[in-house]
């Protein structure tokens, strides 16, 4: 199941390489969180997840953050646990300057 969000994006990580001659390649996003509702909750948490390879974060690494972008996510299940998977990474337009090289 395809659906669409709004998430505050905090910040990014690139990693591509190989470890133990395994590759690697991948995108993490980290995004702003509520904290669930609860005597013992309060606030907000950065959560990560996954958005393809390194590929995708070379198509934001010069924009500010944090920034707010349109998400396209997909929740997938084995049968007994669910996962969202980050599909699409849209940053809204953002009224100050992408950071300049300096």
């Amino acid at each position: 199941m395809l659906f669409n969000s709004t998430y505050v994006i905090l910040g990014a990580k690139s990693s591509k390489g190989v470890f133990n001659g395994v590759q690697f390649d991948s995108t993490t996003i980290f995004y702003k969180a509520d904290l669930q509702e609860g005597d013992n909750f309060v606030g907000e948490v950065g959560e990560s997840i996954k958005w393809g390879t390194s590929d995708n974060f070379e198509k934001i690494k010069h924009l500010q953050f944090p920034l707010t972008a349109d998400v396209v996510l997909q929740q997938v299940s084995n049968g007994k646990n669910s996962t969202l998977i980050l599909k699409d990474l849209v940053p809204q337009k953002q009224t100050q300057q992408a950071k300049s090289g300096t």
